[in-house]
């Protein structure tokens, strides 16, 4: 048996979903049929009307056809007979059949699930059919049971102490007010047999609900090994990331070569820079901090990117751009002095090294 101790967890969306495939739906049988019952008892007298109407005027008619046989005119009467008929009941069987469509798709739906034929041991096993008739469950079946019965005995001796003692005290009543009046009355007392099914079998739905909720109550394990399934295990999420990163920054080191100059501050940050004339700004091919901003510094000196060592300009650009992205257009001017200093030391061949802001200063006022 399971060890449903350790499930103090409500159930997640994903749980209901399965459980509603297993049939574990939260359901009161009798909902569907006190809904339609109650339908039928607003339904009925106005189909009653409609068929004494089409009654009397058939009887109206009987003497014509006796005196005056007419095929014809038989046919023409059991034609629109039959579709009075068929007018006045369709609207009683539709409202009944929406009334109830509606009552059992509130309590989960009609779609059906071929998981739900699947042969299970607990539907005929003994002891977990005693337990069902034994236990919480059992109880309130019964509970439902005397309470319907009893309402049902109450109603019934109403009805026939009332209709008792208006036959008796009727007294010169005229026939049809007497039967209207039973006919109200018995209609009245109907109603509120159904009114106390209703609520019945709406306490047994949110009995029921309660009962198949506390039934797919998950554990923390099941939560956590749910989340591994649907967003897929942190530890491997977390290694690809890793490896997304280091394929990234191998690709960006390998425009560090090609750069045109390395800003750096001096020794925490580096961001290289690559212009190509007539592609618009220069961009960052390459930035980091700390390590990796070592090793930037080292693949300059390896390949003679020049490096200049600009601490307001380096941070900003570490800050505001991203790999790949142009340069800000606040930075224009501060990057555009640097790549004319660090061109003019090309032309020279003396760009390689490290040049602090003050030699490009002084080299741009000259």
């Amino acid at each position: 048996m399971a060890d449903t101790s350790s499930k103090t967890e409500k159930p997640t969306p994903k749980r209901r979903r399965e459980a509603v495939k297993q049939g574990q739906v939260s359901r009161a049988p009798d909902l569907a049929a006190w809904a339609g019952l109650l339908a039928l008892t607003f339904f009925i007298p106005g189909v009653f009307d409609k068929l004494s109407e089409q009654l009397a005027y058939l009887l109206k008619t009987i003497p014509d056809l006796m005196s005056n046989p007419n095929m014809l005119q038989v046919q023409t009467v059991l034609v629109s007979t039959m579709k009075a008929v068929a007018l006045a009941v369709l609207p009683l069987l539709l409202g009944v059949l929406m009334v109830s469509i509606i009552a059992g798709v509130s309590q989960g739906g009609t779609r059906p699930y071929l998981s739900r034929l699947a042969f299970k041991g607990s539907r005929i096993s003994p002891a977990s059919g005693a337990k069902r008739i034994l236990g919480p469950q059992g109880a309130w079946e019964l509970v439902k049971q005397i309470l319907k019965m009893s309402t049902i005995g109450i109603v019934l001796w109403v009805t026939i102490s009332r209709t008792t003692d208006l036959v008796m005290g009727s007294g010169s009543l005229p026939l049809s007010i007497l039967a209207s009046t039973i006919a109200n009355d018995a209609l009245r007392l109907v109603r509120i047999v159904i009114a106390v099914g209703l609520i019945i079998a709406v306490a047994d739905y949110f009995v029921s609900r309660r009962r198949v909720t506390k039934q797919i109550m998950m554990s923390r394990k099941e939560i956590m090994d749910e989340m591994k399934q649907n967003d897929g295990d942190p530890m491997l999420k977390a290694t690809r990331r890793q490896r997304a990163l280091q394929m990234a920054r191998s690709r960006m080191m390998q425009d560090v070569p090609l750069a045109d100059v390395i800003l750096v501050n001096p020794t925490h940050v580096a961001v290289a820079l690559k212009y190509t004339a007539g592609s618009g700004a220069p961009k960052v091919v390459a930035k980091g901090a700390g390590a990796i901003a070592s090793k930037i510094r080292d693949l300059a000196t390896e390949h003679r990117v020049p490096m200049v060592q600009d601490i307001p300009l380096a941070r900003s650009l570490y800050r505001n751009c991203e790999v790949g992205q142009e340069i800000p257009k606040d930075l224009y001017t501060a990057v555009a002095r640097i790549l004319a200093f660090v061109m003019a030391l090309k032309r020279r061949g003396a760009a390689a090294g490290m040049h602090r802001a003050e030699v490009v200063d002084q080299a741009i006022a000259r």
